[in-house]
């Protein structure tokens, strides 16, 4: 009855498997190989369960990466109000100014600019539609000149601006013909237009202080074409003077020459309260602009005035020479 039964499996597996299956030699392996079958048939294969799995667990990796980088919220521009009114002279670099400046602060990723022609921005009063006032702003520049379209409390206000809620301002230029029957916008910005003797010509031009955000991508001593304004109620005791004119290389006898004490500055910067101040008097010609030198002083002096960089605005006396 044994031998009947091993014929009968012995014919079973030749059918499955086309392998002979008689006498005792072959019993063994018959015997693994149907107790593979059944391990085989008991413990399934998924070839494709590894690959797929190792893809769910990237998935989800880069996800979980992804959302946390999602919740890190990003560090936000600071925001420039350029304000481009002229009430009297109209200078064609204030275009110039203006793409100049909102370029380097999209390209550095820096600030926001908002250029503006008109003075409705300088309030801290609510304004209608939603439109920004100082409280949106870190700086304020004006390359202006005259009697700009501002009321007292404006005025008031941009005087808080920066003495009181520590932000910035900077003049460009022809700020310094800007509100000149306003002694308290004087005080603010250093000094006032006193005329320009030597008109459009080629300044030789000093750095007093290389340290100053901006003024190190200058040499101590250089030329630029440009319109170089002489400076009336201006004192070294309340401002931190970083570029004046070379009074030994310039025609002090000509007409409207006033300073006897020879001192012509050109860029300075101060404290204002909480603030930041500074004056730059270049800009009148458009080629400046465009200079990478130039280009570069604005991207870091616009730092200095949102208090982004350090530098120090501490007034000193003329340096010897």
């Amino acid at each position: 009855m044994n031998r009947v039964n091993e014929l009968m499996v012995g014919s079973y597996l030749r059918r499955s498997t086309g392998t002979p299956c008689c006498g005792s030699q072959t019993r063994a392996p018959y015997r693994a190989s149907v107790r593979r079958s059944a391990l085989n048939r008991r413990r399934p294969h998924y070839p494709f369960v590894g690959w797929r799995l190792s893809l769910v667990l990237a998935l989800v990796l880069s996800f979980s990466v992804y959302t946390s980088l999602a919740q890190t919220p990003a560090k936000p521009k600071r925001n420039l109000l350029f304000i481009g009114q002229a009430k009297g002279y109209q200078h064609e670099s204030i275009s110039t100014a203006m793409a100049t400046l909102h370029n380097l602060g999209r390209n550095s990723g820096l600030w926001n600019t908002y250029l503006r022609t008109d003075c409705t921005a300088i309030t801290k009063k609510p304004l209608k539609w939603e439109a920004k006032n100082l409280d949106a702003f870190d700086a304020v520049v004006f390359f202006t000149d005259g009697e700009l379209d501002m009321d007292a409390s404006q005025k008031a206000d941009l005087l808080s601006f920066v003495r009181d809620d520590g932000k910035g301002f900077i003049g460009i230029h022809s700020a310094a013909i800007t509100f000149t029957g306003w002694p308290e916008y004087g005080q603010m910005l250093g000094g006032y237009f006193d005329g320009h003797p030597w008109g459009q010509f080629n300044a030789p031009l000093v750095v007093e202080d290389s340290t100053f955000p901006g003024m190190k991508n200058f040499p101590a001593a250089f030329t630029l074409f440009d319109e170089i304004y002489q400076i009336k109620d201006f004192s070294r005791q309340n401002v931190r003077v970083l570029l004046t004119l070379d009074a030994g290389k310039i025609d002090l006898s000509r007409k409207g020459v006033k300073r006897t004490d020879k001192d012509f500055a050109v860029i300075w910067a101060k404290n204002y309260g909480k603030g930041r101040v500074l004056y730059n008097g270049l800009g009148h010609v458009q080629a400046v602009w465009e200079r990478p030198d130039f280009q570069k002083m604005w991207l870091e002096m616009v730092q200095w005035s949102m208090g982004l960089i350090p530098g120090d605005a501490t007034p000193r006396s003329k340096p010897e020479r």
